[in-house]
Protein backbone atom coordinates (compact mmCIF):
# COMPACT_ATOMS: atom_id res chain seq x y z
CA UNK A 1 0.00 0.00 0.00
CA UNK A 2 0.90 3.35 -0.69
CA UNK A 3 2.23 5.46 2.67
CA UNK A 4 1.15 9.36 2.87
CA UNK A 5 1.36 11.99 5.54
CA UNK A 6 -0.96 14.73 6.09
CA UNK A 7 0.68 17.89 6.66
CA UNK A 8 -0.78 19.49 10.26
CA UNK A 9 -3.04 23.31 8.84
CA UNK A 10 -1.76 24.57 12.48
CA UNK A 11 1.82 23.57 13.06
CA UNK A 12 4.37 22.76 10.55
CA UNK A 13 7.19 21.94 13.02
CA UNK A 14 10.16 23.81 13.72
CA UNK A 15 12.65 25.12 11.30
CA UNK A 16 15.68 22.96 12.82
CA UNK A 17 15.76 19.08 13.56
CA UNK A 18 13.80 16.60 15.54
CA UNK A 19 15.63 14.79 17.80
CA UNK A 20 14.68 11.81 20.01
CA UNK A 21 16.90 10.77 22.65
CA UNK A 22 16.43 7.64 24.65
CA UNK A 23 17.97 7.40 28.02
CA UNK A 24 18.05 3.47 27.93
CA UNK A 25 17.05 1.99 31.33
CA UNK A 26 16.36 5.55 33.11
CA UNK A 27 13.06 5.07 35.09
CA UNK A 28 11.12 6.94 38.22
CA UNK A 29 11.85 4.52 40.95
CA UNK A 30 11.64 4.82 44.16
CA UNK A 31 13.29 8.16 45.04
CA UNK A 32 15.10 6.62 47.93
CA UNK A 33 18.92 4.66 48.58
CA UNK A 34 17.86 2.13 45.77
CA UNK A 35 17.31 4.44 42.68
CA UNK A 36 20.69 5.34 41.33
CA UNK A 37 18.88 7.70 39.06
CA UNK A 38 17.46 9.71 42.34
CA UNK A 39 21.57 9.41 43.75
CA UNK A 40 22.84 10.74 40.47
CA UNK A 41 24.15 14.11 40.05
CA UNK A 42 21.53 15.24 37.08
CA UNK A 43 21.30 19.22 37.22
CA UNK A 44 19.73 18.66 33.63
CA UNK A 45 17.35 16.44 33.67
CA UNK A 46 16.65 17.80 36.92
CA UNK A 47 15.92 21.45 35.54
CA UNK A 48 13.72 19.64 32.58
CA UNK A 49 11.69 17.82 34.72
CA UNK A 50 11.04 20.91 36.87
CA UNK A 51 10.34 23.45 34.90
CA UNK A 52 9.14 22.42 30.98
CA UNK A 53 5.34 21.60 31.49
CA UNK A 54 5.57 19.62 28.09
CA UNK A 55 6.24 15.84 29.78
CA UNK A 56 4.68 13.15 31.55
CA UNK A 57 5.53 9.35 32.50
CA UNK A 58 4.77 6.85 30.46
CA UNK A 59 4.13 2.70 30.74
CA UNK A 60 6.85 0.62 29.30
CA UNK A 61 6.28 -3.27 30.67
CA UNK A 62 3.11 -5.48 30.72
CA UNK A 63 0.39 -5.11 27.79
CA UNK A 64 1.13 -1.74 26.77
CA UNK A 65 4.20 -2.78 25.02
CA UNK A 66 2.57 -6.57 23.87
CA UNK A 67 3.81 -8.51 27.20
CA UNK A 68 1.09 -10.63 28.65
CA UNK A 69 0.75 -9.26 32.06
CA UNK A 70 1.30 -5.99 34.44
CA UNK A 71 4.10 -8.55 36.06
CA UNK A 72 6.36 -8.86 32.98
CA UNK A 73 9.10 -6.25 32.69
CA UNK A 74 9.67 -4.14 29.30
CA UNK A 75 12.73 -4.16 27.40
CA UNK A 76 14.87 -2.49 25.27
CA UNK A 77 13.73 -4.48 22.10
CA UNK A 78 9.92 -4.74 22.64
CA UNK A 79 10.16 -1.18 23.56
CA UNK A 80 11.94 -0.47 20.63
CA UNK A 81 9.62 -1.74 18.60
CA UNK A 82 6.69 -0.61 20.48
CA UNK A 83 8.15 3.38 19.84
CA UNK A 84 8.81 2.43 15.88
CA UNK A 85 5.14 0.83 15.28
CA UNK A 86 3.12 3.50 17.44
CA UNK A 87 0.92 0.38 18.00
CA UNK A 88 0.62 -2.34 20.09
CA UNK A 89 2.01 -5.92 18.87
CA UNK A 90 1.95 -9.14 20.99
CA UNK A 91 5.62 -9.31 21.22
CA UNK A 92 7.52 -12.82 21.83
CA UNK A 93 6.72 -14.12 25.09
CA UNK A 94 3.30 -13.44 24.62
CA UNK A 95 3.30 -15.00 21.41
CA UNK A 96 5.18 -18.30 22.18
CA UNK A 97 2.68 -19.03 25.61
CA UNK A 98 -0.27 -18.53 23.17
CA UNK A 99 1.14 -21.45 20.44
CA UNK A 100 1.95 -23.64 23.82
CA UNK A 101 -1.73 -23.00 25.38
CA UNK A 102 -3.45 -23.61 21.69
CA UNK A 103 -0.79 -26.63 20.93
CA UNK A 104 -0.20 -24.84 17.52
CA UNK A 105 3.72 -24.91 18.30
CA UNK A 106 2.95 -28.89 18.98
CA UNK A 107 1.53 -28.91 15.13
CA UNK A 108 4.35 -27.26 13.40
CA UNK A 109 6.19 -28.64 10.78
CA UNK A 110 9.64 -27.94 12.22
CA UNK A 111 8.51 -29.27 15.99
CA UNK A 112 7.32 -32.86 13.87
CA UNK A 113 11.08 -32.57 12.00
CA UNK A 114 12.38 -32.26 16.26
CA UNK A 115 9.95 -34.95 16.85
CA UNK A 116 11.60 -37.29 14.10
CA UNK A 117 14.89 -36.46 14.54
CA UNK A 118 14.39 -37.89 18.63
CA UNK A 119 12.01 -40.57 17.75
CA UNK A 120 14.79 -41.83 15.11
CA UNK A 121 17.22 -42.66 18.16
CA UNK A 122 19.33 -39.17 17.76
CA UNK A 123 19.02 -36.58 20.53
CA UNK A 124 16.94 -33.87 20.78
CA UNK A 125 19.20 -30.41 22.50
CA UNK A 126 17.18 -27.99 23.97
CA UNK A 127 19.77 -24.63 24.28
CA UNK A 128 18.56 -21.24 25.60
CA UNK A 129 18.45 -18.72 28.56
CA UNK A 130 16.81 -20.94 32.03
CA UNK A 131 14.70 -18.47 34.17
CA UNK A 132 11.69 -16.90 34.49
CA UNK A 133 12.62 -13.71 33.49
CA UNK A 134 10.51 -13.78 30.62
CA UNK A 135 12.35 -11.06 28.42
CA UNK A 136 14.41 -13.81 26.42
CA UNK A 137 13.03 -17.11 27.25
CA UNK A 138 10.44 -18.25 29.89
CA UNK A 139 11.48 -22.21 32.14
CA UNK A 140 7.57 -22.71 31.70
CA UNK A 141 8.04 -22.98 27.88
CA UNK A 142 10.93 -25.19 28.38
CA UNK A 143 9.10 -27.26 30.59
CA UNK A 144 6.53 -27.50 28.33
CA UNK A 145 9.14 -28.30 25.19
CA UNK A 146 10.64 -30.96 27.37
CA UNK A 147 7.30 -32.37 28.74
CA UNK A 148 6.11 -32.77 24.71
CA UNK A 149 9.36 -34.71 24.00
CA UNK A 150 8.52 -37.23 26.69
CA UNK A 151 4.87 -37.59 25.56
CA UNK A 152 5.88 -38.37 21.73
CA UNK A 153 8.35 -40.84 23.03
CA UNK A 154 11.75 -38.67 22.47
CA UNK A 155 14.24 -41.43 24.54
CA UNK A 156 16.93 -38.90 24.76
CA UNK A 157 17.17 -35.07 25.32
CA UNK A 158 20.03 -33.29 26.53
CA UNK A 159 19.49 -29.23 28.14
CA UNK A 160 22.42 -26.47 27.70
CA UNK A 161 21.42 -23.86 29.78
CA UNK A 162 22.53 -20.30 30.09
CA UNK A 163 22.48 -18.66 33.48
CA UNK A 164 20.58 -15.35 33.46
CA UNK A 165 21.46 -13.51 36.81
CA UNK A 166 20.78 -10.43 34.74
CA UNK A 167 16.76 -10.03 33.97
CA UNK A 168 16.04 -11.98 37.59
CA UNK A 169 17.83 -12.07 40.56
CA UNK A 170 22.03 -12.07 40.73
CA UNK A 171 22.96 -15.49 42.33
CA UNK A 172 19.43 -17.49 41.50
CA UNK A 173 20.55 -20.22 39.38
CA UNK A 174 19.62 -22.40 41.72
CA UNK A 175 16.33 -21.97 42.29
CA UNK A 176 15.72 -23.21 38.01
CA UNK A 177 18.48 -25.64 37.71
CA UNK A 178 17.03 -27.59 40.64
CA UNK A 179 13.35 -27.99 39.82
CA UNK A 180 15.01 -28.62 35.78
CA UNK A 181 16.76 -31.52 37.25
CA UNK A 182 14.47 -32.98 39.18
CA UNK A 183 12.10 -33.45 36.09
CA UNK A 184 14.79 -34.71 33.69
CA UNK A 185 15.16 -37.42 36.92
CA UNK A 186 11.15 -38.04 37.01
CA UNK A 187 11.01 -38.39 33.48
CA UNK A 188 14.42 -40.43 32.64
CA UNK A 189 13.28 -42.41 36.03
CA UNK A 190 9.38 -43.28 34.90
CA UNK A 191 9.54 -43.79 31.79
CA UNK A 192 13.08 -45.15 31.40
CA UNK A 193 14.60 -42.23 29.06
CA UNK A 194 17.76 -40.78 29.14
CA UNK A 195 17.50 -36.60 29.78
CA UNK A 196 20.36 -34.48 31.31
CA UNK A 197 21.72 -31.03 31.30
CA UNK A 198 24.72 -31.63 29.11
CA UNK A 199 26.52 -27.86 29.32
CA UNK A 200 26.21 -24.07 30.46
CA UNK A 201 27.92 -20.93 31.40
CA UNK A 202 26.72 -17.03 32.20
CA UNK A 203 25.25 -15.65 29.55
CA UNK A 204 27.39 -12.84 29.52
CA UNK A 205 29.93 -15.38 28.74
CA UNK A 206 28.64 -18.15 26.80
CA UNK A 207 26.21 -18.40 24.10
CA UNK A 208 24.68 -15.17 24.06
CA UNK A 209 26.64 -12.40 22.27
CA UNK A 210 24.88 -10.10 20.39
CA UNK A 211 25.54 -7.25 17.13
CA UNK A 212 28.77 -8.81 16.64
CA UNK A 213 30.24 -7.85 20.12
CA UNK A 214 32.19 -10.68 20.67
CA UNK A 215 32.12 -13.56 18.64
CA UNK A 216 34.70 -15.35 21.35
CA UNK A 217 31.19 -15.61 24.07
CA UNK A 218 29.57 -17.82 20.73
CA UNK A 219 33.31 -19.78 20.64
CA UNK A 220 32.69 -20.65 24.35
CA UNK A 221 28.95 -22.06 23.88
CA UNK A 222 30.18 -23.88 20.64
CA UNK A 223 33.04 -25.49 22.42
CA UNK A 224 30.92 -26.47 25.56
CA UNK A 225 27.64 -27.77 23.84
CA UNK A 226 29.11 -28.95 20.88
CA UNK A 227 32.13 -30.18 21.54
CA UNK A 228 32.17 -30.58 25.13
CA UNK A 229 34.97 -28.62 25.50
CA UNK A 230 34.45 -26.80 28.98
CA UNK A 231 35.60 -27.61 32.59
CA UNK A 232 33.72 -30.69 33.85
CA UNK A 233 31.32 -31.59 36.38
CA UNK A 234 29.43 -34.28 37.31
CA UNK A 235 26.37 -31.90 37.17
CA UNK A 236 25.06 -28.36 36.28
CA UNK A 237 24.15 -28.01 40.28
CA UNK A 238 27.87 -29.07 41.31
CA UNK A 239 29.63 -26.60 38.65
CA UNK A 240 27.13 -24.04 40.44
CA UNK A 241 28.06 -24.39 43.60
CA UNK A 242 32.13 -24.89 43.06
CA UNK A 243 31.76 -21.53 41.40
CA UNK A 244 29.97 -19.89 44.00
CA UNK A 245 32.47 -21.13 46.76
CA UNK A 246 35.27 -20.36 44.40
CA UNK A 247 34.36 -16.60 43.92
CA UNK A 248 31.76 -15.55 46.58
CA UNK A 249 31.17 -12.09 44.66
CA UNK A 250 30.39 -14.19 41.41
CA UNK A 251 27.08 -14.07 39.62
CA UNK A 252 25.12 -16.11 37.82
CA UNK A 253 25.71 -14.15 34.08
CA UNK A 254 29.44 -14.39 34.42
CA UNK A 255 29.57 -18.17 35.49
CA UNK A 256 32.15 -20.06 33.49
CA UNK A 257 31.20 -22.20 30.80
CA UNK A 258 31.05 -26.06 31.73
CA UNK A 259 29.98 -29.87 30.64
CA UNK A 260 28.32 -32.22 32.27
CA UNK A 261 30.67 -35.75 32.22
CA UNK A 262 29.79 -39.65 32.85
CA UNK A 263 31.97 -41.55 35.56
CA UNK A 264 34.68 -41.80 33.15
CA UNK A 265 34.96 -37.78 32.22
CA UNK A 266 33.38 -38.14 28.89
CA UNK A 267 31.06 -35.39 28.47
CA UNK A 268 27.33 -36.69 28.05
CA UNK A 269 25.56 -34.31 25.73
CA UNK A 270 28.01 -33.27 22.80
CA UNK A 271 25.72 -32.48 19.64
CA UNK A 272 26.46 -34.91 17.05
CA UNK A 273 25.12 -35.31 13.26
CA UNK A 274 21.65 -36.43 13.15
CA UNK A 275 20.95 -34.40 16.20
CA UNK A 276 18.01 -32.19 16.64
CA UNK A 277 18.65 -28.54 18.05
CA UNK A 278 16.27 -26.10 19.25
CA UNK A 279 17.28 -22.46 20.77
CA UNK A 280 14.50 -21.93 22.92
CA UNK A 281 14.78 -18.16 23.08
CA UNK A 282 11.90 -16.14 22.03
CA UNK A 283 14.36 -12.58 22.07
CA UNK A 284 16.32 -12.61 18.67
CA UNK A 285 19.12 -10.41 19.39
CA UNK A 286 21.48 -12.35 21.92
CA UNK A 287 20.21 -15.78 19.69
CA UNK A 288 21.33 -14.81 16.40
CA UNK A 289 25.03 -15.70 16.44
CA UNK A 290 24.80 -19.19 17.41
CA UNK A 291 21.98 -19.76 15.18
CA UNK A 292 24.67 -18.12 12.49
CA UNK A 293 27.30 -20.87 13.83
CA UNK A 294 25.02 -23.51 13.26
CA UNK A 295 23.69 -22.61 9.61
CA UNK A 296 26.87 -20.67 8.31
CA UNK A 297 28.57 -23.13 5.68
CA UNK A 298 32.36 -22.92 5.26
CA UNK A 299 32.34 -18.97 4.74
CA UNK A 300 31.96 -19.06 8.30
CA UNK A 301 34.93 -16.94 10.06
CA UNK A 302 33.66 -15.91 13.35
CA UNK A 303 36.24 -18.84 15.10
CA UNK A 304 37.26 -22.17 14.39
CA UNK A 305 34.33 -24.68 14.71
CA UNK A 306 36.78 -27.63 14.20
CA UNK A 307 33.52 -29.63 13.64
CA UNK A 308 29.88 -28.76 12.44
CA UNK A 309 27.62 -31.77 13.29
CA UNK A 310 24.99 -32.24 10.81
CA UNK A 311 21.74 -31.20 12.87
CA UNK A 312 17.99 -30.13 11.97
CA UNK A 313 18.33 -26.20 13.76
CA UNK A 314 15.17 -24.50 14.77
CA UNK A 315 14.54 -21.17 16.97
CA UNK A 316 12.16 -20.11 19.08
CA UNK A 317 11.06 -17.92 16.82
CA UNK A 318 12.55 -15.93 13.79
CA UNK A 319 15.36 -13.85 14.93
CA UNK A 320 16.40 -11.91 11.84
CA UNK A 321 13.02 -11.60 9.76
CA UNK A 322 14.86 -9.91 6.44
CA UNK A 323 18.50 -11.99 6.85
CA UNK A 324 15.92 -15.19 7.76
CA UNK A 325 17.94 -16.51 11.09
CA UNK A 326 17.76 -18.91 11.75
CA UNK A 327 16.02 -21.03 8.34
CA UNK A 328 13.76 -22.86 10.63
CA UNK A 329 11.36 -21.84 13.88
CA UNK A 330 8.07 -22.88 15.70
CA UNK A 331 6.46 -19.62 16.48
CA UNK A 332 5.82 -17.24 13.81
CA UNK A 333 7.46 -13.58 15.32
CA UNK A 334 5.02 -9.85 15.48
CA UNK A 335 4.37 -9.08 12.26
CA UNK A 336 5.16 -5.05 12.92
CA UNK A 337 3.90 -3.62 9.25
CA UNK A 338 4.09 0.61 8.33
CA UNK A 339 6.61 1.75 11.17
CA UNK A 340 7.06 5.17 11.68
CA UNK A 341 10.13 5.34 9.79
CA UNK A 342 8.31 3.81 6.61
CA UNK A 343 5.96 6.87 6.44
CA UNK A 344 9.21 9.58 7.21
CA UNK A 345 10.70 7.69 3.87
CA UNK A 346 7.92 8.17 1.74
CA UNK A 347 8.01 11.75 2.76
CA UNK A 348 11.15 11.79 2.16
CA UNK A 349 11.99 13.06 5.57
CA UNK A 350 16.16 12.85 5.89
CA UNK A 351 17.30 11.02 9.71
CA UNK A 352 19.90 9.40 11.14
CA UNK A 353 19.66 7.16 14.38
CA UNK A 354 23.20 6.59 16.15
CA UNK A 355 23.99 4.38 19.06
CA UNK A 356 27.10 2.09 20.62
CA UNK A 357 27.30 -2.08 19.52
CA UNK A 358 25.09 -2.37 22.64
CA UNK A 359 21.77 -1.14 21.10
CA UNK A 360 22.74 -0.13 17.66
CA UNK A 361 20.78 -2.65 16.57
CA UNK A 362 17.60 -1.55 18.97
CA UNK A 363 17.61 2.40 16.92
CA UNK A 364 17.64 0.22 13.73
CA UNK A 365 16.57 -3.23 13.73
CA UNK A 366 14.07 -2.86 16.46
CA UNK A 367 12.86 0.75 15.37
CA UNK A 368 12.20 -0.35 12.17
CA UNK A 369 9.82 -3.46 12.86
CA UNK A 370 12.25 -6.00 13.29
CA UNK A 371 13.63 -5.51 9.79
CA UNK A 372 17.39 -5.27 9.30
CA UNK A 373 19.00 -2.44 6.66
CA UNK A 374 18.03 0.71 5.58
CA UNK A 375 14.03 1.55 4.25
CA UNK A 376 16.22 3.99 1.98
CA UNK A 377 19.68 4.91 2.45
CA UNK A 378 19.59 7.86 -0.05
CA UNK A 379 17.25 9.21 3.31
CA UNK A 380 18.61 7.69 6.46
CA UNK A 381 22.27 7.29 7.98
CA UNK A 382 22.90 4.37 10.32
CA UNK A 383 25.99 5.08 12.53
CA UNK A 384 26.93 2.75 15.05
CA UNK A 385 29.65 3.66 17.46
CA UNK A 386 31.71 0.25 18.94
CA UNK A 387 31.15 -0.69 22.21
CA UNK A 388 34.33 -1.48 24.36
CA UNK A 389 34.72 -5.16 25.01
CA UNK A 390 34.61 -5.02 28.87
CA UNK A 391 32.25 -5.44 31.56
CA UNK A 392 30.23 -2.23 31.63
CA UNK A 393 30.59 -1.37 35.20
CA UNK A 394 34.64 -0.98 34.51
CA UNK A 395 33.45 1.92 32.17
CA UNK A 396 30.51 2.99 32.95
CA UNK A 397 30.50 5.92 30.61
CA UNK A 398 30.40 3.53 27.69
CA UNK A 399 30.31 5.69 24.62
CA UNK A 400 28.14 8.59 25.44
CA UNK A 401 30.45 10.99 25.00
CA UNK A 402 30.78 9.54 21.61
CA UNK A 403 27.49 9.30 20.59
CA UNK A 404 27.16 12.35 21.44
CA UNK A 405 29.56 14.14 19.39
CA UNK A 406 28.74 12.31 16.08
CA UNK A 407 24.83 13.45 16.90
CA UNK A 408 25.93 17.02 16.97
CA UNK A 409 28.29 16.92 13.76
CA UNK A 410 24.96 15.47 12.33
CA UNK A 411 22.49 18.13 13.63
CA UNK A 412 25.39 20.78 12.45
CA UNK A 413 25.39 19.67 8.98
CA UNK A 414 22.06 20.84 8.41
CA UNK A 415 20.87 17.50 6.01
CA UNK A 416 18.53 15.96 8.38
CA UNK A 417 15.15 16.40 9.40
CA UNK A 418 14.68 14.00 12.12
CA UNK A 419 17.45 12.06 14.45
CA UNK A 420 16.97 9.45 16.97
CA UNK A 421 19.80 8.04 19.25
CA UNK A 422 20.44 5.66 22.29
CA UNK A 423 22.42 6.21 25.51
CA UNK A 424 22.92 2.34 26.71
CA UNK A 425 24.62 3.47 29.79
CA UNK A 426 21.82 3.39 32.72
CA UNK A 427 20.59 -0.07 31.35
CA UNK A 428 23.47 -2.06 30.23
CA UNK A 429 25.55 -0.80 33.62
CA UNK A 430 22.58 -1.12 35.75
CA UNK A 431 22.56 -4.60 34.51
CA UNK A 432 25.84 -5.17 36.46
CA UNK A 433 23.74 -4.43 39.90
CA UNK A 434 26.88 -2.04 40.99
CA UNK A 435 25.40 1.39 42.99
CA UNK A 436 28.50 3.14 42.14
CA UNK A 437 28.70 2.29 38.67
CA UNK A 438 25.24 2.97 37.86
CA UNK A 439 25.12 6.11 39.32
CA UNK A 440 28.11 7.13 37.30
CA UNK A 441 26.12 5.69 34.22
CA UNK A 442 23.26 8.04 34.69
CA UNK A 443 25.59 10.93 35.27
CA UNK A 444 27.15 10.60 31.97
CA UNK A 445 23.80 11.01 30.24
CA UNK A 446 22.93 13.59 32.26
CA UNK A 447 26.23 15.43 30.93
CA UNK A 448 25.88 14.73 27.75
CA UNK A 449 22.30 15.81 27.77
CA UNK A 450 23.64 19.45 28.65
CA UNK A 451 25.95 18.94 25.85
CA UNK A 452 23.26 18.68 22.86
CA UNK A 453 20.54 20.65 24.58
CA UNK A 454 21.82 24.05 23.33
CA UNK A 455 22.44 22.52 20.13
CA UNK A 456 19.24 22.31 19.82
CA UNK A 457 18.19 25.49 20.71
CA UNK A 458 20.59 27.20 18.57
CA UNK A 459 19.50 25.25 15.34
CA UNK A 460 15.82 26.04 16.76
CA UNK A 461 14.95 22.41 16.63
CA UNK A 462 12.95 20.26 19.46
CA UNK A 463 14.62 17.27 21.13
CA UNK A 464 12.11 14.36 22.87
CA UNK A 465 13.89 12.87 25.99
CA UNK A 466 12.43 9.42 27.29
CA UNK A 467 13.31 6.07 27.74
CA UNK A 468 12.29 2.52 26.52
CA UNK A 469 12.34 0.66 30.11
CA UNK A 470 13.73 1.31 33.98
CA UNK A 471 16.54 -0.53 35.42
CA UNK A 472 19.39 1.90 37.20
CA UNK A 473 16.17 3.41 38.88
CA UNK A 474 15.74 -0.07 40.80
CA UNK A 475 19.24 -1.58 41.98
CA UNK A 476 18.18 -3.54 44.83
CA UNK A 477 15.12 -4.59 47.14
CA UNK A 478 15.10 -5.24 50.61
CA UNK A 479 13.77 -8.54 51.62
CA UNK A 480 13.43 -9.79 55.04
CA UNK A 481 15.67 -6.92 55.80
CA UNK A 482 18.56 -7.95 53.74
CA UNK A 483 19.31 -5.82 50.66
CA UNK A 484 19.07 -8.31 47.39
CA UNK A 485 20.45 -6.89 44.61
CA UNK A 486 18.88 -6.05 41.76
CA UNK A 487 19.98 -6.65 38.05
CA UNK A 488 17.19 -7.04 36.00
CA UNK A 489 14.72 -4.54 34.46
CA UNK A 490 12.03 -2.53 36.69
CA UNK A 491 8.45 -1.69 36.50
CA UNK A 492 8.46 1.94 36.69
CA UNK A 493 7.56 4.29 34.36
CA UNK A 494 9.58 6.76 32.49
CA UNK A 495 10.13 10.03 31.21
CA UNK A 496 8.83 11.64 28.36
CA UNK A 497 9.92 15.07 28.04
CA UNK A 498 9.51 17.66 25.09
CA UNK A 499 12.23 20.12 24.86
CA UNK A 500 11.11 23.13 22.80
CA UNK A 501 12.18 26.36 23.57
CA UNK A 502 10.67 28.14 20.72
CA UNK A 503 7.13 26.92 22.02
CA UNK A 504 4.75 29.48 22.55
CA UNK A 505 1.75 27.79 23.01
CA UNK A 506 0.85 26.25 19.75
CA UNK A 507 0.12 22.78 21.68
CA UNK A 508 0.12 21.36 24.92
CA UNK A 509 -0.08 17.98 26.42
CA UNK A 510 -3.19 15.43 25.20
CA UNK A 511 -3.63 14.31 29.24
CA UNK A 512 -4.12 10.65 27.85
CA UNK A 513 -4.82 8.51 30.55
CA UNK A 514 -1.78 5.52 31.40
CA UNK A 515 0.27 6.78 28.25
CA UNK A 516 2.58 4.29 27.01
CA UNK A 517 5.77 3.81 24.65
CA UNK A 518 3.27 3.37 21.16
CA UNK A 519 1.89 7.14 21.93
CA UNK A 520 5.23 8.79 20.96
CA UNK A 521 5.06 7.88 17.32
CA UNK A 522 2.01 10.26 16.61
CA UNK A 523 3.56 12.95 18.72
CA UNK A 524 6.83 12.45 16.15
CA UNK A 525 5.05 13.26 13.91
CA UNK A 526 3.05 15.97 15.06
CA UNK A 527 6.18 17.67 16.07
CA UNK A 528 7.46 17.14 12.28
CA UNK A 529 4.61 19.28 11.58
CA UNK A 530 2.10 15.91 10.21
CA UNK A 531 -1.01 14.64 11.05
CA UNK A 532 -1.32 11.60 13.13
CA UNK A 533 -1.62 8.15 11.43
CA UNK A 534 -5.16 6.91 11.29
CA UNK A 535 -4.55 3.90 13.44
CA UNK A 536 -1.37 4.92 15.81
CA UNK A 537 -2.45 5.24 19.33
CA UNK A 538 -2.80 8.97 19.87
CA UNK A 539 -0.12 11.29 19.89
CA UNK A 540 0.94 12.84 23.57
CA UNK A 541 0.26 16.30 22.20
CA UNK A 542 -2.96 18.07 20.83
CA UNK A 543 -2.87 21.42 18.96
Amino acid sequence: MELKLEKLKSFEGRKGPLLFIVMDGVGFGRQDESDAVFLAKTPTLDKLLKEIPLQTKLKAHGPAVGLPSEDDMGNSEVGHNAIGAGRIFAQGAKLVNKSIETGDIFKSENWGKVIEHGKNGNTVHLMGLLSDGNVHSHINQVFALINECAKKEVTKLRLHILLDGRDVGEKTAPEYVTPLEELLAKISSEKKYDYKIASGGGRMITTMDRYNADWTIVERGWKAHVLGDARKFRSASEAIQTYYSEDPKITDQYLESFVVVDENEIPIGTIEDGDAVVFFNFRGDRAIEMSIAFEAGDEFDKFDRQRVPKVFYTGMMEYDGDLHIPKNYLVNPPSIDRPISQYLCAEGVTSFAISETQKFGHVTYFWNGNRSGYINDKLELYVEIPSDKIQFDKAPRMKADEITDRTIELLKSGKYKFGRINYPNGDMVGHCGIMEAAIESVEAVDQNLAKILPVIEELGGIAVITADHGNADEMFNVVKGKRVVKTAHTLNPVPFIIYDPACNGEYKMAGINTPGLTNIAGTLLNLLGYKNVEDYDPSLIVF
